[in-house]
């Protein structure tokens, strides 16, 4: 079965909706393009959340993640942007968000996105 990048986040109802608990996930292998200089950008991004009514499919976050791979984005605005659609896609308790940038031009980036409802 071929896979492909994709917008889509495809969901599954929480198996706990009356506990709250934490899911975590850690994605060591993110790239997006620089916008100004079209060069790779790799990160690890990290998000955690807390899940209301639905929880996020792990194989449909990976696709998702990989559909930036191509896209020029600056640091901030990616995370926002990943933060921005699982909350449309799942609507959790609160979520953070995390995109730690590896270093350019001497520079490391970290960018902490929060959602609570």
């Amino acid at each position: 079965m071929a896979s492909a990048p994709s917008k889509q986040l495809d969901t599954f109802p929480n198996p706990r909706p009356g506990r709250e608990y934490e899911i975590s996930f850690q994605c060591p292998e993110f790239t997006c393009v620089c916008p100004k200089t079209g060069q790779p950008d790799f990160a690890e991004i990290r998000i955690v959340y807390v899940p209301d009514q639905l929880c996020v499919e792990l194989k449909s976050l990976k696709l998702y993640l990989w559909s930036f791979r191509s896209e020029g984005a600056f640091h901030e605005a990616v995370t926002n942007q990943i933060l921005d659609d699982l909350v449309a896609a799942i609507s959790p308790k609160k979520m953070t968000v995390t995109g730690d940038f590896n270093v350019r031009g001497g520079i490391h980036t970290v960018i902490k996105a929060q959602y609570q409802q």
